[in-house]
């Protein structure tokens, strides 16, 4: 069987609601008697045979099993970042709770361990990691592990530290419904 359609195959076989998201790593392992550059073209091919579709540099979603719920950008920042503390924060919090009206759509903010960064995530939006010198153990207490996004969320009330902190624009911000987290 060609390479192509046998990466297509593993991927129908293998790739779940639950698991449609894949590194170039993880699919690297599949072929690990395959030179680099003889992954790259197979990686190509099944990109512009529409088996896969890019997310960003070197992750990957199975869009058959893909699900309509608009975890993509969490799962996906969860992925990028699996080795650093990162929480949902900021204005996507804020948004959710309410508390502000505004947030560009297709936006996630997370504050990360990892260095800053906005990762371009194509038509499924954008990742904004912001930096964080913030310990775990120092405010766990206004974590809450959030399993549908496979991500830890601040509290409403850490959301707004966190935007004080890093400088954000707090104009949007219903001071009426914040008043009431806090």
């Amino acid at each position: 069987m060609q390479p192509t359609k046998s990466l297509c195959n593993w991927l129908q076989q293998n790739a779940t609601s639950e698991h449609y998201l894949f590194s170039f790593q993880d699919l690297r392992a599949l072929y690990p008697y395959s030179s680099d550059a003889a992954f790259k073209t197979l990686l190509s091919r099944v990109v512009r045979t529409k088996c896969l579709e890019r997310v960003c540099r070197g992750l990957y979603v199975y869009g058959k099993t893909i699900g309509s719920n608009g975890l993509l950008l969490f799962h996906a920042a969860n992925h990028l970042r699996s080795n650093a503390f990162n929480y949902i924060s900021l204005e996507t919090v804020l948004s959710d709770a309410g508390v502000i009206s505004q947030i560009p759509m297709h936006w996630i903010s997370i504050m990360s361990s990892g260095r800053s960064n906005v990762v371009s995530c194509g038509k499924f939006g954008t990742i904004e990691f912001i930096h964080t010198n913030r310990r775990p153990t120092d405010i766990m207490d206004q974590l809450s592990y959030d399993a549908n996004c496979r991500l830890w969320r601040a509290s409403v009330k850490l959301a707004l530290s966190d935007m004080k902190r890093t400088h954000r624009n707090c104009d949007l911000i219903d001071w009426d419904i914040a008043n009431e987290f806090i």
